[in-house]
């Protein structure tokens, strides 16, 4: 069965493609998440994953390059969503199943699942309702028990491991918010 596993950044990645290699699937990283900001942080995660990817020889997918910040710093999407997670789930696990859907893998699945910090019953039932109007498989794994191990092997491995969930509303609440503005200078 090929698979299309959404990266959200290398760090969390690394746990899922080990496992996932681990158990001999065929799969494909896919990139998209316009969420990320600001532009910076976004290449920078990017080229993270691009080290995972070389990291383990596995193929990584770019599916898109568009920046939102403007539409999160509106709120327009209130109207519409609960919260921003909400959207920022709903945007992404969109474009992952649409672009499995369309380009014939059997199922989808997403790296949203191993961090302890985001909202797995969201995630899961935003990832059910993609599936099934794409007419894909969702399948789920909880990888969350992996998650201390993975972001250990991003360590080993020189990741950079962010301090934000990744929206600019994120950042500004994040506690480590001066020390990620300084990095952005480096």
């Amino acid at each position: 069965m090929s698979l299309l596993l959404h990266a959200c950044c290398g760090p969390c990645a690394m746990y899922p493609v080990d496992t996932l290699l681990k158990d001999n699937r065929e799969f494909d990283l896919f990139w998209y998440n316009p969420n990320i900001h600001p532009e910076y942080e976004w290449n920078r995660r990017l080229m993270n994953l691009h080290a995972v990817a070389n990291h383990f020889d596995i193929r990584l997918i770019e599916g898109g390059d568009e920046c939102l910040q403007a539409y999160w710093e509106e709120k327009t999407y209130l109207e519409e969503f609960q919260s921003r997670c909400h959207m920022c789930y709903d945007i992404r696990l969109d474009a992952v199943a649409r672009f499995a859907a369309e380009n014939g893998y059997d199922a989808f699945t997403t790296t949203l699942l191993v961090s302890p910090y985001q909202n797995h019953e969201v995630i899961c039932d935003t990832a059910r309702a993609k599936a099934e109007l794409y007419g894909i498989n969702f399948e789920y794994v909880d990888f969350r028990p992996g998650f201390r191990e993975g972001q250990n092997m991003a360590r080993e491995i020189g990741l950079y491991r962010q301090k934000f969930c990744g929206c600019i509303f994120s950042l500004e609440e994040s506690k480590f918010k001066e020390k990620i503005y300084k990095s952005f200078e480096a």
